[in-house]
């Protein structure tokens, strides 16, 4: 009888822990699984398949994530084979907030069904609260591939679990580390329209790991001052009794900790209009277009204020979504920092009707954590995301705008490894900078021969736009040459 494959597709890591969940589960079943991250599924194999699942999450609009990319184009191309002796699951992940929900995961499972594979269970779409519906469908996969799948001995079903090059972390997003922050140092001039922040945290004797191009994972806390304004606009005090995952907390406390409220969805949008029968939005309600952009440009408490009503503290606790952590890219190489962990974080600022608003998470960092003040963290590795082998590969690295956090963490490695490969580095300047952009770290590396920048810069007063692209052409003869 076939073992059963299993692929992991995963932007952010919930497809992965899934992924990573469902394998135990097999294994405990004494079945033969082999768990494969789809970047190093050998695609072409796939008609050989008895037994496939896939675990999906969706990225951009509607995109597979970047390790799928190459999986999904290949069965939506004229070489996709047959697969009338395939039979498969898929579970996806998405955010309901998106337009394109779980695409990703439709796309496969309805290719695999037009070539002919057989549907073990229908797909289930899981929305950002996956846990649950993971689980009940983990059991029922379980309970489908019993009667399919080979039973492994138990030295077999150890080894094959272990063919898998998906990290493990002493610390997860589930139970992340209590780190210290222990710089906070503004990045950006004076006069720039632009916050952005250069965040040292420090892991301590942890033992917590990561390599240039992971991400740090961040847990925050919401404003106390939006909480308490949300919950005086609803005509609450706060100190109301809610029910959260079977506990019973104060509804600030649960606010504060345990919901977004700084990110709106055409969901919530819908839920308040009908809830409160509000004659301002429910209009909204049938223009999907227009309930997307009413979400996307005005946020929770801005919504309850423009059209207010009375709820009892437990309705807005039930129509809110549950707190997730952000992501940021790792800026700096344990090879040189050890114990510490830095990200760049640009500070989401805006004003509704002259009313200050911020980022959840960014503020978090910039403005409510003292330094030496307590942050929950958590690594995400990307094993598609990282340095050559070979030391003397050259590197080329394009980040518009300020997307060149990553890029200083994997200068910083090459230099502390010696490494002889020649380094280019290509970015979008923007105006105003205090200095050169990551604190000097990028201008460091550069006096010490580790990397060649090239900046394009949007120069106001004269009207000059040269961009990444123009710094590009104007290196290509050498750029060529590298590749030879």
């Amino acid at each position: 009888m076939p073992g059963v494959t299993l692929i992991s597709a995963s932007q952010t890591g919930n497809a992965r822990r899934v992924a990573e969940a469902l394998r135990d589960d097999l294994l405990a079943a004494n079945l033969n699984v082999t768990l494969v991250n789809a970047g190093d599924y050998k695609f072409k194999q796939i008609a050989s398949e008895k037994l496939l699942v896939i675990v999906t999450s969706t990225q951009g609009e509607g995109e597979p994530p970047e390790e799928a990319v190459a999986l999904h184009k290949f069965l939506f191309s004229k070489k996709a084979p047959k697969l009338e002796n395939t039979a498969f699951a898929v579970f996806s992940l998405g955010d309901t907030s998106y337009e394109f929900f779980c695409q990703s995961g439709k796309d496969f499972d309805s290719k695999l069904a037009e070539l002919g594979g057989e549907r073990l269970l229908d797909r289930v779409d899981a929305d950002v609260e996956y846990q649950a519906a993971a689980s009940e469908w983990r059991a029922r996969v379980v309970d489908v591939l019993k009667s399919r799948a080979p039973v492994a001995a138990p030295s077999q079903s150890v080894a094959t679990g272990a063919v898998n090059d998906i990290h493990t972390s002493p610390y997860t997003k589930d139970a992340p580390l209590t780190a210290t922050l222990s710089v906070n140092q503004k990045i950006t001039g004076r006069n720039s329209e632009k916050d952005v922040r250069h965040i040292e945290i420090d892991l301590g004797d942890s033992g917590l790991r990561y390599q240039p191009g992971d991400a740090l994972g961040v847990w925050y806390q919401n404003d106390p001052a939006l909480v308490k304004e949300l919950v005086e606009l609803l005509w609450l005090k706060g100190d109301e009794p809610v029910t959260v995952d079977g506990k019973t907390l104060p509804l600030a406390e649960a606010l504060e900790w345990h919901f977004e409220l700084t990110v709106n969805t055409a969901n919530i949008v819908e839920s308040y209009a009908t809830l409160t029968r509000s004659e301002s939005l429910l209009p909204l309600v049938g223009d999907k277009a227009q309930l997307q952009h009413y979400a996307a440009t005005t946020p929770i408490v801005d919504m309850v204020r423009f059209s207010p009503a009375q709820l009892d503290a437990q309705a807005l606790i039930d129509l809110l979504r549950p707190l997730t952590p952000r992501l940021y890219s790792i800026a700096s190489s344990q090879a040189e920092t050890e114990n510490e962990v830095h990200v760049t974080v640009g500070v989401v600022r805006y004003d509704i009707e002259g009313r200050a608003r911020a980022g959840g998470a960014s503020s978090f960092l910039a403005d409510r954590v003292e330094e030496e003040g307590e942050v929950r963290v958590f690594i995400e590795h990307n094993d598609n995301f990282r340095l050559p082998a070979n030391p003397q590969t050259p590197v080329i690295m394009i980040g518009p705008g300020t997307g060149i956090a990553p890029f200083r963490a994997f200068m910083q490695q090459r230099a502390a490894e010696g490494a002889e490969g020649k380094n280019w580095l290509f970015f979008g300047q923007p105006a105003l900078y205090r200095r050169f952009p990551l604190s000097g770290g990028v201008a460091a590396l550069r006096e010490r021969g580790v990397v060649k920048p090239y900046r394009s810069r949007l120069v106001t007063r004269s009207k000059e736009k040269i961009y990444v692209q123009d710094k590009l052409r104007e290196q290509g003869a050498e750029l060529w040459r590298l590749d030879q």
